[in-house]
């Protein structure tokens, strides 16, 4: 799908453009792409203008919502197909997303953008062949490219989450001429698309699976198995865990993951909010 090039609305800029059309200003300067860029839109009593295309000024916007335009009217950026799935602003411009409410990215100490970055430099992915496993909004993929990455491979299941990256600015989009051809991002799941991988044919893998409760499948000794097999012999893994249910059952996850991983044939360690693993 083709990325979206039209403005993306906040409440703070969204209240500030309607305010310098209220003072008389000509024109309002500023950012309508989550903090990416800045520029400036031309400012009339019915309407403004920004990059060559008119917008009608939006009624009060919700705060925790990123609008865009679909033709007629601001809309959040949101869909509803089982599960609520929402582009969410930050204080750091870079968005997160929520399903069903719960947030699938930490932003509470720095970016996600940021987060993700000293996540891949654990795996040092320059000039290597990666394997993304759950793709996101792909900020484990825009950083690796960031890194001069050889090629990457990012799979997503939910075809809801690759219509946000198509509305995110910070979202890699594979046709981009940033991107050089490296990046190949695949509407699929990969628990069953990894059978397809040849074996050795990656030298780095992030894995940043749903919680265990929703795709307990990819935490599985059986997937682990599969990552072993399609990385090369020396390869790093980082695999996201976060402490889930830490505080309620006492459950160490991110050790029953290295563990798990030891026996799938890696040398597992804790590092970050996760595992840093290499095959053996």
């Amino acid at each position: 799908m083709a990325h979206y090039q039209g403005p993306l609305l906040t409440r703070d800029p969204a209240d500030a453009l309607c305010s310098a059309r209220d003072a008389g200003a000509a024109t309002w300067s500023g950012s309508l792409d989550l903090g990416r860029s800045t520029g400036t839109a031309t400012l009339a009593a019915d309407g403004w203008r920004w990059l060559g295309n008119d917008y009608p000024y939006p009624t009060r916007l919700k705060d925790r919502t990123i609008y865009y335009w679909d033709g007629e009217d601001f809309m959040p950026v949101s869909r509803f197909s089982g599960s609520l799935i929402k582009l969410v602003p930050t204080p750091w411009g870079t968005p997160t997303f929520e399903i069903d409410g719960i947030k699938m990215l930490p932003t509470a100490k720095e970016s996600p953008l940021d987060d993700a970055r000293r996540k891949v430099a654990l795996i040092e992915p320059g000039g290597k062949a990666v394997l993304d496993t759950c793709g996101g909004l792909g900020y484990f993929a825009a950083c690796c490219l960031d890194a001069g990455v050889g090629r990457i491979r990012s799979f997503e299941k939910n075809e809801d989450v690759l219509w946000l990256r198509t509305l995110n600015p910070w979202s890699p989009d594979p046709a981009a001429a940033a991107s050089g051809g490296r990046l190949e991002l695949t509407h699929g799941d990969v628990s069953a698309a990894i059978a397809g991988l040849a074996d050795a044919s990656v030298d780095a893998v992030l894995h940043d699976p749903p919680r265990f409760g929703i795709a307990g499948e990819l935490y599985s000794g059986a997937f682990y198995g599969e990552l072993a097999r399609v990385l090369r012999r020396g390869g790093r893994l980082f695999h996201y865990t976060g402490s889930p249910n830490k505080l309620t059952s006492g459950r160490d996850v991110p050790r029953e993951v290295a563990r798990r991983l030891d026996a799938a044939g890696f040398k597992a360690e804790l590092a970050l909010d996760g595992v840093l693993a290499a095959r053996r």
